[in-house]
Protein backbone atom coordinates (compact mmCIF):
# COMPACT_ATOMS: atom_id res chain seq x y z
CA UNK A 1 0.00 0.00 0.00
CA UNK A 2 0.98 3.73 -0.74
CA UNK A 3 2.27 5.00 2.51
CA UNK A 4 1.60 8.46 1.10
CA UNK A 5 -2.27 7.78 1.70
CA UNK A 6 -1.56 8.18 6.07
CA UNK A 7 -1.05 12.16 4.69
CA UNK A 8 -5.15 11.75 3.66
CA UNK A 9 -6.51 11.88 7.11
CA UNK A 10 -3.53 13.87 8.51
CA UNK A 11 -4.72 16.48 6.20
CA UNK A 12 -8.71 16.07 7.01
CA UNK A 13 -7.53 16.73 10.47
CA UNK A 14 -5.57 19.88 10.00
CA UNK A 15 -8.88 20.77 7.85
CA UNK A 16 -10.57 20.54 11.31
CA UNK A 17 -8.60 22.43 13.32
CA UNK A 18 -8.50 25.53 10.59
CA UNK A 19 -12.74 25.01 10.39
CA UNK A 20 -12.34 25.27 14.22
CA UNK A 21 -10.24 29.34 13.91
CA UNK A 22 -12.47 30.12 11.33
CA UNK A 23 -15.92 29.40 13.58
CA UNK A 24 -13.75 31.51 16.25
CA UNK A 25 -13.37 34.61 14.61
CA UNK A 26 -16.80 34.38 12.85
CA UNK A 27 -18.31 33.67 16.50
CA UNK A 28 -15.80 36.56 18.22
CA UNK A 29 -16.52 38.76 15.80
CA UNK A 30 -20.59 38.09 15.99
CA UNK A 31 -19.98 38.97 20.01
CA UNK A 32 -17.79 42.02 19.30
CA UNK A 33 -20.88 43.57 17.07
CA UNK A 34 -23.58 42.47 19.56
CA UNK A 35 -21.48 44.33 22.50
CA UNK A 36 -21.59 41.05 24.49
CA UNK A 37 -18.29 41.34 25.66
CA UNK A 38 -15.68 43.63 27.76
CA UNK A 39 -12.58 43.76 25.88
CA UNK A 40 -10.65 45.16 28.29
CA UNK A 41 -11.46 41.54 30.67
CA UNK A 42 -10.98 40.24 27.74
CA UNK A 43 -7.63 40.65 26.72
CA UNK A 44 -6.39 38.47 30.12
CA UNK A 45 -9.17 36.46 30.39
CA UNK A 46 -10.74 33.93 27.97
CA UNK A 47 -13.79 33.82 30.23
CA UNK A 48 -14.98 37.20 29.04
CA UNK A 49 -16.29 36.00 26.43
CA UNK A 50 -19.97 34.35 25.32
CA UNK A 51 -20.21 30.85 26.30
CA UNK A 52 -20.78 30.21 21.88
CA UNK A 53 -16.89 31.63 22.06
CA UNK A 54 -15.74 29.70 24.93
CA UNK A 55 -16.95 26.21 23.26
CA UNK A 56 -14.71 26.95 19.99
CA UNK A 57 -11.73 28.48 22.30
CA UNK A 58 -12.23 25.31 24.16
CA UNK A 59 -12.29 22.51 21.12
CA UNK A 60 -9.24 24.31 19.66
CA UNK A 61 -7.24 23.86 22.59
CA UNK A 62 -8.22 20.32 22.54
CA UNK A 63 -6.93 20.29 18.85
CA UNK A 64 -3.78 20.03 20.12
CA UNK A 65 -3.82 17.67 22.73
CA UNK A 66 -5.07 13.90 21.36
CA UNK A 67 -4.68 14.65 17.36
CA UNK A 68 -1.02 15.86 18.05
CA UNK A 69 0.01 12.36 19.20
CA UNK A 70 -2.18 11.35 15.93
CA UNK A 71 0.80 13.46 13.88
CA UNK A 72 2.96 11.80 15.25
CA UNK A 73 2.43 8.11 14.96
CA UNK A 74 1.10 8.61 11.23
CA UNK A 75 4.37 10.12 10.97
CA UNK A 76 5.60 7.05 12.33
CA UNK A 77 4.06 4.47 10.27
CA UNK A 78 4.80 6.59 7.48
CA UNK A 79 8.84 6.49 8.22
CA UNK A 80 8.63 2.98 8.67
CA UNK A 81 6.41 2.26 5.28
CA UNK A 82 4.19 0.37 7.68
CA UNK A 83 0.43 1.63 6.25
CA UNK A 84 -1.55 -0.99 5.44
CA UNK A 85 -5.43 -0.94 5.21
CA UNK A 86 -5.63 -1.39 8.95
CA UNK A 87 -3.84 1.25 9.91
CA UNK A 88 -5.29 3.90 7.14
CA UNK A 89 -9.09 2.56 8.33
CA UNK A 90 -7.71 3.51 12.29
CA UNK A 91 -6.54 6.44 11.26
CA UNK A 92 -9.73 7.68 8.96
CA UNK A 93 -11.86 6.32 12.40
CA UNK A 94 -9.40 8.53 14.49
CA UNK A 95 -10.14 11.83 12.53
CA UNK A 96 -14.24 10.95 12.19
CA UNK A 97 -14.32 10.74 15.89
CA UNK A 98 -12.83 14.08 16.03
CA UNK A 99 -14.95 15.80 13.33
CA UNK A 100 -18.05 13.87 15.74
CA UNK A 101 -16.54 15.41 19.20
CA UNK A 102 -16.22 18.58 18.07
CA UNK A 103 -19.37 18.79 16.23
CA UNK A 104 -20.52 18.32 19.93
CA UNK A 105 -18.33 20.10 21.65
CA UNK A 106 -18.95 23.52 19.47
CA UNK A 107 -22.74 22.60 19.47
CA UNK A 108 -25.01 21.48 22.08
CA UNK A 109 -21.74 20.30 24.33
CA UNK A 110 -23.11 17.52 25.79
CA UNK A 111 -20.89 16.20 28.22
CA UNK A 112 -21.46 12.79 28.48
CA UNK A 113 -21.79 12.29 24.55
CA UNK A 114 -18.87 14.36 24.01
CA UNK A 115 -16.95 12.03 26.35
CA UNK A 116 -17.81 8.70 24.98
CA UNK A 117 -16.89 10.44 21.47
CA UNK A 118 -13.41 11.53 22.75
CA UNK A 119 -12.94 7.81 24.07
CA UNK A 120 -13.70 6.46 21.26
CA UNK A 121 -10.91 8.63 19.74
CA UNK A 122 -8.59 7.74 22.68
CA UNK A 123 -8.81 4.05 22.00
CA UNK A 124 -8.49 4.22 18.63
CA UNK A 125 -5.17 6.34 19.31
CA UNK A 126 -3.88 3.53 21.10
CA UNK A 127 -4.52 0.55 18.98
CA UNK A 128 -2.70 2.84 16.41
CA UNK A 129 0.65 3.63 18.89
CA UNK A 130 0.44 -0.78 19.85
CA UNK A 131 0.50 -1.09 16.25
CA UNK A 132 3.04 1.45 15.67
CA UNK A 133 5.20 -0.45 18.67
CA UNK A 134 5.02 -3.59 16.77
CA UNK A 135 6.31 -2.10 13.53
CA UNK A 136 9.15 -0.55 15.20
CA UNK A 137 10.19 -3.79 16.84
CA UNK A 138 9.98 -5.67 13.81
Amino acid sequence: MNSNLIFWPVLAQMVLTIIAFVLLGARKTKALKADEVDMTKAALDNDAWPESVLKVSNNIRNQFQLPLMFYVVCLVFFSLNAVNIVVLSLAWAFVISRIIHAWIHMGSNYVPARFRVFLIGFVILVIMLIFATKALLA
